[in-house]
């Protein structure tokens, strides 16, 4: 499905520091801004036609692999760099990234990777729609940049050549309700505020990685998934963007962490009870009408309960829990791999803990939490998580320090 390559290189993007020749008050990431990217454009292509959902997600997957590889050239400088000399940087690229994905999707997934750096015909409409959400995305990280650099003599130039990009974009009825800060503006600026909340909050690591980054990797380590068991294309969709928003509500609840869920009796429900009350009156009053019945499922809400992680269709129209989903991969069935995406959070998990350690960052949480992560991944639908997990603690080179300090604890 995935090796340990590829996810150093997607988690490598956490380091990746942006605006950083300007003060910030705050961390702004690479990765981070891929996943405000990636929200951004699902609402957008949402109130749009005749848009390939599963073209958008390769096309955006494809632009994060090449920024990852490009990322010591400034945005404007590359984009230069792209108009004179864009089969150079981009066989140079694939030349980077071949023998992490080679192996995905039969080779498939590189073929692909190959053919849309070379054709920019290859998604037109979907790179498109990709650009806007990459520079409402950085706009709105320039917001902040703008607060702590008012004294530098050339800010203001910055700002009217970032306030004056929008009118590339103002064909889209998306970016127009985003510009105007209408309701769907509310939702962008709330998921962007995820980016300030740090997972494991109690321990230090390196990288450290936001709940919005971390969305964002469950989505790709979903789409691979997909891609390992032949899921047709809206149960691909549903996969990737059901783990796209699956930490959402923590932008109004705040991340609490799963021991301390789990401390009381019951506190859980009431968390969840929580978070349903919070999405009904914050989050689906400003998403577009039109979307209430596709957002409320991917986010998982159905019966009065909140649950992203259970295996689910929809049939005649009413959603229905799942055992075996693999019966229902069909497009009229909008399938939900739930215990899939639950195996990707966990990994997730256990590759944020892994890579911390194998940079010599290893309290105990981190090492306890990698064991506790370690037993809950198993293998579903041909796909050996707790294999990749292993493999993922070789590679990183920290199976050895973890077991010894389990040993010692």
């Amino acid at each position: 499905m995935i090796n340990p390559r590829i996810i150093d290189y997607i988690f490598s993007s956490a380091s990746i520091q942006r605006w950083n020749d300007y003060p910030r008050m705050v961390e702004l990431v690479e990765l981070d801004k891929q996943a405000h990217k990636f929200i951004i454009a699902y609402f957008i292509a949402k109130l749009e036609k005749d848009i390939n959902f599963t073209h958008l997600i390769e096309a955006g997957i494809f632009e994060f692999l090449r920024r990852v590889v490009v990322t010591d050239i400034r945005p404007d400088v590359f984009r230069k760099a792209l108009q004179k000399k864009s089969r150079e940087i981009n066989a140079w690229v694939i030349s980077k990234l071949a023998s992490s994905i080679k192996d995905i999707d039969n080779g498939t997934f590189l073929q692909k990777f190959e053919e849309y750096l070379s054709n920019p015909e290859m998604y037109k409409k979907e790179r498109f729609i990709l650009k806007a959400a990459s520079y409402l995305a950085t706009k709105w990280e320039f917001s902040i940049v703008y607060q702590t650099s008012q004294f530098l003599n050339d800010i203001e130039d910055v700002k009217k050549s970032v306030d004056e990009e929008i009118e590339d974009y103002y064909e889209l009825i998306g970016v127009r309700k985003i510009a105007l800060n209408k309701k769907l503006g509310k939702i962008i600026d709330l998921s962007g505020r995820l980016r300030f909340q740090k997972r494991w909050a109690q321990t230090p690591r390196i990288p450290e990685t936001s709940v919005l980054g971390h969305m964002l990797t469950v989505a790709i380590f979903g789409y691979f998934f997909s891609l390992e068991v032949n899921a047709c294309d809206k149960r691909l969709q549903n996969n990737f963007f059901t783990a796209l928003f699956h930490d959402l509500p923590e932008a109004l609840t705040r991340d609490i962490i799963t021991p301390v869920k789990y401390c009381v009796d019951e506190l859980s429900e009431i968390i969840a009870e929580y978070e349903i009350e919070k999405i009904q009156e914050s989050i689906l009053p400003n998403i577009p009408e039109i979307l209430h019945e596709e957002f409320s499922y991917i986010l998982g809400l159905y019966d009065g309960i909140k649950e992203e992680f259970t295996n689910k269709i929809k049939n005649n129209g009413k959603i229905e829990v799942v055992e075996d989903i693999s019966k229902y991969n069909i497009d009229k069935y909008e399938a939900i791999d739930g215990l899939a995406l639950k195996q990707c959070d966990k990994l997730s998990a256990f590759v944020e803990a892994s890579l911390s350690i194998s940079h010599g960052i290893k309290s105990k949480e981190l090492i306890n939490g990698k064991k506790e992560i370690l037993k809950g991944l198993k293998v579903i639908q041909g796909v050996d998580f707790k294999a990749i997990a292993t493999q993922i603690d070789y590679e990183f080179g920290t199976t050895g320090q973890t077991q010894a300090r389990m040993d010692f604890d």
